[in-house]
């Protein structure tokens, strides 16, 4: 299926669909930034380290992030070029309607949509882990049940309410308030990793020596580091937020790319830092040796006492909140795409009277996650195991829709992309296929256990009964129709386009 374009003509047919709601631009470069890097870092860096040592080593680890982090700079050419073509809400959903049509768009979205989710519910709980090492006589309170093998307290629980309805509520209250916090709260971030590593570094007990072995001993050291290039869809989701908010954006779409690219390069050291720091406070095969329940608090705590760990649960608490903020926002503005669009109901499509934000699909993210707290971090671990195959889904029909328009010729009838970007485009929805069956194929380093295996068919089956039940009111929409409500007045971007060039020129 060729990437359908509409006349003017037809868009001006499609306004038949209704009304089409439109976000205020508001967001400025610096908070979109901010969103990318602090969507891609978020909790995982100040929690995971000890694990992705054990599971490669130092260097491994190192290496298997620095790899990862390139692989997306590949996808990210993809991205930047359908921002510029596209700045509307929706990212991805509206890059695969265009090149591939209605039923590819809905499914790209579904597991878009159940990615950033997940990610928003993981962080919360990652909150009230925290709490559980620096709070334990708040978090540990009210035993409830146990959920595989991990107590659920009420305290914990409420803490990770508290904050999902928290960054709900300021995400109704206006993106301006939103995108600064953000800010503030990634610099804050930066700066704490900063201080650990320099800290570590220059401590007289941290020892090089206690960096070695530089890889894991039970594996090869080419396993080992693929095992860690596998999650770079998970460690690295984030940058991909930067297309679902285009539609505010109040500079020109064009910037995205450089944005994108500032993000995944900072990520992959902050990343970096942590692992070295980590490994380097203490003999890291003795500390991965003990199955600490927070190991890089105990490492840092080794060094540095109380300070340190405060410090370290500072940085955590700045990742973990510009997670919840970020991904918040995407996935209300991937639910308010599709409301638009008529394939979820049309109220997700509905702005607040008074902020102008889509509070419908910010109230419903924050009600569906507010659920996964009850179930304990251990089973919540096995729907977020399909976060990635979510983000990956998404990522390579980007590429593939980007291949498409750079393969296809412009109004002037010249080639839209030269031959090194296809061959980007091309080469990026490769990556993401290749990221899709590590996760899925039996015997992958990275495959996910037969629990998420099992989550992930029940989201397939509910996704395809919701396509379902809404199949007649989305076929009632024409093509045309359809583009208006997803790309305005242009139809298939091609107002879109002009929005880009005006915007770059008067900022120029």
């Amino acid at each position: 299926m060729e990437p359908r374009t509409s006349s003017s003509a037809d868009a001006g047919a499609g306004k038949a669909g209704g009304d089409r709601a439109q976000l205020s631009r508001t967001l400025k470069p610096g908070w979109v930034w901010a969103i990318a890097l602090g969507s891609a870092v978020g909790w995982g860096a100040f929690v995971l380290p000890t694990d992705w040592l054990a599971t490669a080593g130092p260097l491994g680890a190192i290496l298997g992030f620095l790899i990862g982090g390139a692989l997306m700079l590949v996808i990210a050419v993809s991205y930047g070029f359908l921002i510029k073509s596209f700045p509307v809400c929706g990212g991805e959903f509206a890059y695969a309607l265009n090149g591939f049509g209605r039923k590819h768009a809905f499914l790209c979205a579904w597991f878009l949509t159940l990615g950033y989710m997940c990610i928003v519910a993981l962080n919360a709980s990652a909150l009230a882990l925290l709490s559980r090492f620096v709070l334990p006589q708040v978090a540990e309170q009210g035993r409830l049940f146990e959920v595989a093998g991990w107590d659920v307290y009420l305290g914990e629980v409420l803490i990770a309410s508290a904050a999902i309805v928290i960054f709900a509520l300021l995400n109704i209250r206006g993106a301006s308030l939103s995108g600064r916090l953000q800010f503030v709260f990634v610099m804050i971030m930066i700066a704490g990793v900063a201080l650990l590593g320099l800290g570590v570094l220059l401590h007289s007990e941290s020892q090089w020596s206690n960096v070695s072995p530089a890889f894991a001993l039970d594996v090869p050291p080419w396993t080992a580091v693929l095992a860690i290039v596998a999650i770079a869809p998970w460690a690295y989701v984030g940058f991909d937020n930067v297309p679902q908010a285009a539609e505010e954006y109040d500079f020109s779409p064009a910037k995205a790319f450089r944005l994108i690219v500032f993000a995944i390069v900072v990520a992959a050291l902050i990343y970096s830092v942590m692992i070295l720091a980590t490994a380097s406070a203490m003999p890291w095969t003795e500390l991965t040796a003990g199955d600490p329940r927070w190991g890089t608090g105990d490492a840092i705590a080794g060094l540095f006492g109380g300070a340190g760990v405060m410090l370290l649960a500072l940085s955590l608490s700045m990742g973990i909140c510009t997670g919840l903020n970020g991904f918040t926002v995407a996935a209300s503005r991937l639910l308010f795409a599709m409301g638009r669009a008529r394939m979820i109901p049309q109220g997700f499509a509905q702005l607040h009277p008074r902020y102008r934000t889509p509070y419908v699909g910010l109230a419903f993210t924050a009600a569906l996650c507010l659920v996964a707290p009850w179930f304990g971090r251990e089973a919540l671990l096995w729907v977020v195991d399909m976060s990635a195959v979510g983000v990956t889904i998404a990522y390579t029909y980007t590429c593939l829709a980007a291949f498409k328009r750079f393969r296809g010729v412009d109004e002037s009838g010249e080639p839209a992309g030269s031959v090194a970007k296809q061959g980007l485009s091309l080469a990026g929805a490769v990556i993401g296929l290749t990221f899709l069956a590590l996760l899925v194929i039996p015997g992958s380093p990275a495959a996910f256990g037969p629990e998420s295996a099992v989550s992930l068919l029940i989201w397939i089956v509910l996704g395809l009964l919701f396509y379902i039940a809404r199949i007649r009111e989305n076929s009632a929409l024409s093509d045309q129709e359809l583009d208006y409500l997803v790309f305005g007045d242009g139809g298939s971007g091609q107002a879109a386009q002009r929005c880009s060039e005006e915007l770059e020129h008067s900022r120029a």
